[in-house]
């Protein structure tokens, strides 16, 4: 699903008399609140939905693909998802 696909939707299943642009600028403060959120508490969670977290990668050595040497991946963080149980019921 793409964000236009996802914005068309939303409103669609809002019924609200709203402008695409609109709600195009909602939904983004939503996404940039949530990423805000994930980086400052390492926690977002959403009932019935899941949660977002920040979790920590070890640094490790790796290949180089095309050479095959040994190289270092440095430490770094990532976010991760966890569906909630409702969520999982409805796949």
């Amino acid at each position: 699903m793409t964000k236009s696909e996802l914005l068309e939707a939303v409103l669609k299943k809002t019924k609200m008399e709203i402008s695409k642009k609109a709600a195009n600028t909602f939904m983004d403060a939503i996404f940039s609140s949530l990423a805000t959120g994930v980086k400052k508490g390492k926690r977002f969670y959403y009932p019935s939905f899941g949660t977002f977290t920040v979790r920590t990668r070890k640094a490790r050595s790796g290949r180089h693909p095309q050479t095959g040497a040994t190289i270092k991946i440095k430490a770094s963080k990532t976010v991760a998802f966890k569906p909630s149980k409702d969520f999982k019921g409805i796949l």
